[in-house]
């Protein structure tokens, strides 16, 4: 236990770090807000026992065999795990965990900040006043959408997406929601509609707002075709993966006027790239991957990362697993 080797990937909330830390443990870090070069992150993880990581690390066998047979276990940063080679982890009986619950309403109130933003044209707004334009009231300045009463679609409903369903409850808003289990407890607790297919929503809702998890299925899940479903009004949202959308179908349907607006907290690729289209459109409102980014929230994710490794490399089953056939192949439950 005294000579257990941890590495964290990047600058994060210390709450983790300092409990790592205290443990005696030989614990290296990182120190940079920049993603760190894959060379050094191959040199680095060598003999570690455990790895805090981001998304922006590629948990491969690459990596794997570069850490070596001691590692235990590689707690993301994150409540996604597509950065996790799943099975690959589980077959070299490394456990890999992340931090769902913890920032849940954190990345809801994210996403539903966007929704308002995009509806009532706030950006446009606030530059209108900081370039000098604003001389007068005037009854056709900024008119935006109504989201009092209008319909929100889901696409995905599972913790975050039912979290984003709930504020909409507040604006007496319609909600029809698509998501691969059908979740018959919501809409018998709050009168949500249930949708056979993302079309259905598509076509019913006046936001649209996107909680799937990202895998091969849902890549480019809302393309060119679906993208011409959606009301002209319509505004779509997206907090969950950049690939999910088709990054130049969707600017063709804002631009082209297939849709009203959107609002992006992720983007394909990620960081976008300066001379991406997206950025030329004053309908399209994008931020840099800021869902979790409240300072409680990301505090308690640093947590939660390092009370995953402490429990597994003190030979406990982690609170928050992902592949749990490698805490029983590790004997920890």
């Amino acid at each position: 236990m005294s000579h257990m080797r941890v590495f964290i990937t990047r600058n994060i909330p210390d709450i983790g770090p300092a409990k790592l830390r205290a443990t005696g443990w030989d614990v290296d870090q990182w120190h940079s807000d920049e993603v760190i070069p894959r060379a050094t992150l191959l040199e680095k993880v060598k003999g570690a026992d455990a790895i805090l990581s981001l998304l922006t690390e590629r948990i491969d066998g690459e990596l794997l065999d570069a850490a070596g047979s001691q590692l235990k276990v590689v707690a993301n940063l994150a409540v996604g795990f597509d950065n996790f080679a799943v099975g690959e982890m589980t077959e070299r009986h490394v456990i890999g965990t992340n931090t769902p619950d913890v920032l849940t309403d954190t990345t809801a109130d994210l996403a539903w900040a966007l929704l308002m933003a995009t509806a009532r044209m706030l950006p446009q707004a606030q530059k209108y006043v900081h370039d000098g334009k604003w001389t007068t009231w005037g009854p056709l300045l900024f008119r935006g959408q109504d989201i009092h009463h209008a319909t929100l679609g889901l696409i995905g409903v599972g913790r975050i997406g039912a979290a984003m369903a709930r504020r909409a409850s507040g604006f007496e808003m319609k909600v029809v929601y698509y998501d691969a289990y059908r979740r018959q407890d919501l809409e018998e607790k709050y009168g949500y509609h249930y949708a056979s297919s993302v079309e259905e929503v598509l076509h019913q809702a006046d936001f649209v707002s996107v909680h799937t998890p990202y895998m091969p299925e849902t890549h480019h899940l809302i393309n060119a075709e679906r993208l011409k479903m959606m009301k002209p009004t319509a505004i779509l949202i997206n907090s969950a993966r950049g690939p999910i959308v088709d990054p130049k179908a969707l600017y063709d349907a804002l631009h082209n006027g297939t849709i009203w607006a959107a609002g992006l907290d992720v983007t394909s690729p990620e960081p976008i790239h300066m001379d991406d289209p997206l950025l030329t459109l004053d309908n399209c409102l994008i931020v840099p991957h800021i869902a979790s980014a409240s300072m409680q929230t990301r505090d308690n994710m640093s947590e939660l990362a390092a009370d995953n490794i402490i429990n597994v490399l003190s030979h406990k089953a982690p609170k928050t697993p992902v592949n749990k056939d490698a805490v029983v192949a590790q004997g920890l439950g």
